[in-house]
């Protein structure tokens, strides 16, 4: 299994390990499917199929919710940068 990670969520932080395709495997050449283009019943272009190949399962996630921060070392906002200065930079 190879894992890759993602990070989501925006007022819950979330670790999201999702299976990907083999990169060597001859079939599919590492894209971990195939993609099919069809028409409409006038023969013009309608869109596209995807059809995932064996060498995975893109439905195999695993999600992981990050701890909060305690509230001792969250940040407070104030509202100014920090850092910034009234000072020119020389």
């Amino acid at each position: 299994m190879r894992l890759r990670l993602q990070l989501t969520g925006w007022n819950r932080r979330t670790l999201v390990l999702t299976d990907t395709p083999r990169p060597d495997y001859p079939r599919c050449e590492g894209n971990g499917g195939f993609a099919y283009d069809y028409g409409d019943h006038e023969g013009e272009y309608a869109g596209t199929d995807w059809d995932p190949c064996t060498c995975w399962d893109e439905t195999r996630r695993w999600t992981l919710p990050l701890p909060r921060r305690p509230r001792w070392l969250r940040r407070r906002h104030t509202g100014r940068d920090p850092w910034a200065t009234d000072e020119p930079p020389f």
